[in-house]
């Protein structure tokens, strides 16, 4: 039930994944009762898909065992020497994770809840103790931190509180510095960009009746395609002046992936040609 899709890989003669800013994973719904849960490169700015496995269960967090499937089946992908960094939101701060990137040789940086039992110098204590010692626009960063009550570690947790937010946000990490581990943790976010391209604002594949994980599994093959065809179409959009065109010349509200939909239904309706590729070149 796992399907693999290499995204943005190295041509002959290059250093291996160039401008890979991080992999993310994350479980979102698919077809009727199913689960699907993916690994992306954050790469120029977007979530490109790598690896998933789909799996029929209600929705939820899927288990941990299933997290560490997923990273091996991916660090085989990957050539040997490549800087790698993984972001997960708190489904993925388990330690048994942890253990497996650190095996691998990578760094992280995952959300992980204020209920979360640390030790630190001696003392034992949950996380909300870090954030009800600050305000907004304050950091706490602590090291040699042994994480949860199994005393994992040692790793670093942080507590940071962004001004516009109305709660502090917990991270763990294996990483040099909090900032670093910050920096790196708001390109999780992209994922959700491609999860909603895919769904609600794209393909709708969540309205699938498929329940069965392998059809899924392989529908979300071409899905992905799809996907990376699309934004290359609105990356070719921007470079070759379709935009004037299909959209506003002053100003640009559309993403690369509505742009691209945008420009393929110009082609279709113009009977143009209509250019296909799967590497973005912007």
């Amino acid at each position: 039930m796992v399907s693999r899709l290499r995204c943005g890989g190295p041509k002959s003669g290059q250093a291996p994944w160039v401008n890979l800013d991080g992999l993310v994973m994350d479980g979102s719904g698919v077809g009727r009762g199913c689960c699907a849960l993916m690994i992306h490169v954050i790469y120029k700015g977007r979530a490109l898909p790598l690896a998933w496995v789909v799996r029929q269960c209600p929705k939820g967090h899927a288990p941990e065992a299933l997290h560490i499937e997923l990273v091996e089946l991916v660090r085989e992908l990957i050539p040997e020497g490549s800087t790698v960094v993984f972001l997960g939101d708190g489904e993925f701060d388990g330690t048994e994770l942890q253990a497996t990137l650190n095996e691998a040789g990578w760094f992280y940086a995952c959300r992980t809840s204020k209920r979360t039992v640390a030790t630190w110098e001696g003392l034992k204590f949950n996380l909300d103790l870090l954030g009800s010692s600050i305000k907004p626009g304050m950091l706490i960063e602590l090291k040699a931190v042994q994480f949860t009550r199994n005393a994992y570690g040692p790793v670093m947790v942080l507590c940071c509180w962004a001004k516009d937010e109305a709660e502090p946000l917990y991270l763990v990490s294996n990483l040099s510095s909090a900032e670093e581990a910050i920096q790196y943790y708001k390109k999780r976010f992209r994922i959700e960009t491609f999860f909603s391209d895919q769904k609600s604002r794209g393909f709708n594949i969540q309205k699938s009746h498929i329940e069965d994980p392998q059809r899924l599994s392989r529908l979300l093959i071409a899905s992905c395609l799809a996907y990376i065809w699309i934004v290359y179409l609105g990356s070719l959009c921007k470079s070759d002046g379709w935009q004037d065109i299909i959209h506003r010349r002053n100003r640009c509200d559309l993403s690369l992936f509505r742009l691209g939909l945008q420009l393929l239904e110009h082609f279709l309706n113009e009977g143009l040609p209509i250019p296909v590729q799967f590497h973005v070149t912007i």
